[in-house]
């Protein structure tokens, strides 16, 4: 059994008889391997958050990144080979600019998702590439509302309310199906999403490895600073 699976996941360009693509699913376990990240959408835009997670007490938490913005309407955070999501945030900036220089407006959200996950799709088909080990939590705000996108290393795209990625996805999608309502305000957003990351947590969040990330129709995306971010998380004990 062992030696057939291994005949299928030498090449990413080769199906197995049961219908997979063992390299898809290794990148996708290697986002299962990554920090827990959250997004949720509420009444006038959408927050992000990110669990950092340490390895080492040396590390500086402000040297890691895994929020980034790509325009002023649109930012993501990810979860998985970090290396690879800012391939892929350079890539999505890329797009941004040409679009605005050409038609002289902002990107649409969806098309940006659309051509990001068109992409990462092409990694999944052709020899001697290997599939992006990343996925993203891509929101943005655009003439039809705020919005929020999950894509995975084959080229998936879905859109949530509110949804996780990383080690803890479980966990937050079952605290996110109890707990999450329409018309949320901002806090109320950043407060839900605290807590199932907290849940992913074993309840034990450390607000200096907590990243926030807001994008509204008021407000372009930013992350909040450490003061905020503090106070954030104090609530939700």
């Amino acid at each position: 059994m062992q030696a057939g699976h291994m005949a299928y996941d030498r090449a990413i360009t080769v199906f197995s008889p049961d219908g997979r693509l063992f390299q898809v699913e290794y990148a996708r376990e290697a986002v299962k391997r990554g920090t827990t990240t959250v997004g949720v959408k509420f009444k006038d835009g959408v927050v992000l958050i990110v669990d950092k997670r340490l390895s080492s007490k040396l590390i500086e938490p402000d040297s890691i990144e895994k929020i980034f913005k790509i325009d002023g309407h649109v930012g993501c955070a990810t979860s998985g080979l970090v290396a690879d999501a800012r391939a892929l945030v350079d890539r999505a900036r890329t797009e941004c600019q040409v679009n605005s220089f050409n038609y002289g407006e902002k990107l649409a959200v969806e098309s940006l998702v659309k051509k990001l996950c068109d992409f990462k799709q092409s990694y999944t088909q052709y020899g001697g590439v290997r599939p992006f080990g990343t996925a993203m939590l891509i929101a943005g705000i655009d003439d039809t509302g705020p919005h929020l996108y999950e894509t995975d290393p084959s080229g998936a795209m879905m859109a949530y309310k509110a949804g996780g990625i990383g080690a803890g996805r479980n966990e937050v999608m079952e605290v996110f199906e109890n707990n999450y309502k329409e018309n949320m305000n901002q806090n109320q957003a950043i407060n839900l999403g605290l807590k199932a990351l907290s849940a992913a947590n074993e309840n034990k969040l450390k607000p200096e490895v907590i990243e926030i990330a807001i994008i509204s129709i008021k407000e372009d995306f930013h992350t909040l600073d450490s003061k905020s971010v503090i106070g954030a998380v104090k609530k939700i004990k």
